[in-house]
């Protein structure tokens, strides 16, 4: 007997430790040079892991199993070959009818391997969005769909017909006085979550300043020029782009705030890598659009847009979620008024949004109906002072109420 043992690849300097989230192949079966046996939850991202070898897969650890890197996950005999057939066929020439009605005809699984057969990663895609192994084209060895494909499949799915309403079940009662409690173990990515929190909390001054901003010329900027930026650029102007152009402006004028302290030096940056915050399934993400500074706004756009939808299907990669100078967060989207954001760490400040609200302002002696905004700027007192955190988030205020300035660079 030859075995192979599976262990933990390194996966990135500041990654000791990983999560088993699930098994693609079933304990005993055979299994493909470089064919993805299961996945691993990292703190920043979710990685499948190939085989090393051809043969028989024999599980170590289980689902849900906290691994450190060099762990033994599961071991390949090499000595178990491919049943016959296993293997992809080659194409097949045309046969006379009697002739293929006589033969044995091959086992379904072996003659579609590579005809259009999903990876185990893909296959549970397909089947989470509903979308036919036949309708997508592979682009892996011979034709394989892989679980890239499966996610651009996802993401290009049309948006289904409304259906007929259907009759509405009322909700199961709760039973009174009920005692229940149920427990479930926290993923790895909302520990890692939770344990930066906490250190973001106890290991800097963190102090937050609010302000309030007029968003009135900003959507009537949008509304004004939506279509022809839709048309030239092939996606919407949004307010992410506009937000996060003004905060690189007022950046790189604005040195300290786009700062983090690193022992006892002081380490800035020429630039602004913009980390945006992104919600999944599994937690919070923050991946950086990097030199926004350099960046015009439908580029901006086009790199949110790819982010988000990354994050969403698990497919951001460890470099994607790497660096980043400064944080916007948009609690707006789920309703959030106000809040005090909390510092991503190193970096030295994050600014939140919230939603915009129609409210009576005081504009030139008159009380006028403005989309206001509050915004929420979340500093390392160590390294920025009140006044620097004041006067950024007013510059901020400033560029947004007033575009033109941001277009004009003044």
């Amino acid at each position: 007997m030859s075995i192979v043992e599976m262990k933990v690849p390194v996966i990135g300097e500041s990654i000791a430790e990983v999560t088993l989230s699930q098994w693609l192949k079933e304990n005993g079966d055979y299994v493909a040079l470089d064919e993805p046996i299961c996945e691993f939850e990292s703190d920043k991202a979710t990685l499948e892991f190939p085989a090393e070898a051809a043969g028989k897969l024999i599980y170590v650890a289980a689902e849900g199993d906290d691994l450190e890197i060099g762990a033994l996950v599961a071991k390949i005999d090499t000595s178990v070959k491919a049943e016959k057939g296993a293997t992809a066929p080659a194409p097949e020439k045309e046969t006379p009818k009697e002739e293929a009605t006589s033969s044995a005809p091959a086992p379904q699984k072996e003659a579609s391997y590579a005809s259009g057969t999903p990876s185990p990663a893909a296959a549970k895609i397909l089947k989470e969005n509903n979308i036919a192994a036949a309708n997508v084209s592979g682009t892996g060895r011979d034709g394989r769909i892989t679980k890239n494909d499966a996610v651009q499949a996802a993401a290009n799915k049309p948006a289904p017909a409304p259906a007929a309403p259907a009759e509405t079940k009322p909700p199961a009662p709760s039973v009174a006085f009920s005692r229940n409690e149920t427990r479930k173990k926290m993923s790895r990515m909302r520990r890692t979550i939770a344990t930066r929190l906490v250190q973001a909390k106890n290991e800097t001054a963190m102090l937050t300043t609010f302000n309030e901003v007029d968003l009135k010329a900003v959507m009537e900027m949008r509304k004004k020029y939506q279509e022809k930026f839709v048309e030239k650029y092939g996606i919407k102007l949004g307010f992410m782009s506009l937000f996060a152009k003004a905060c690189a402006k007022a950046l790189i004028e604005m040195p300290d705030v786009n700062a983090f302290i690193d022992g006892n030096e002081v380490v800035y940056h020429d630039y602004a890598d913009i980390s945006i915050a992104i919600s999944t399934e599994n937690g919070l993400v923050v991946p950086p659009v990097h030199n926004v500074e350099s960046l015009n706004f439908a580029e901006v756009e086009y790199k949110i847009k790819e982010l988000a939808g990354k994050a969403r299907s698990g497919k951001l990669t460890l470099e994607e979620m790497q660096g980043g100078t400064f944080t916007i967060t948009n609690g707006g989207i789920f309703g959030s008024l106000n809040s005090t954001p909390i510092i991503n760490r190193p970096q030295s400040a994050i600014l939140g949004m919230h939603g915009i609200q129609n409210r009576p302002v005081a504009i030139n002696g008159e009380v006028v109906i403005r989309p206001m905004m509050y915004l929420a700027l979340s500093y390392d007192h160590r390294i920025i002072d009140g006044k620097t955190s004041v006067t950024f988030l007013v510059k901020v205020k400033e560029l947004l109420e007033d575009p033109v300035k941001l277009l004009l660079d003044l």
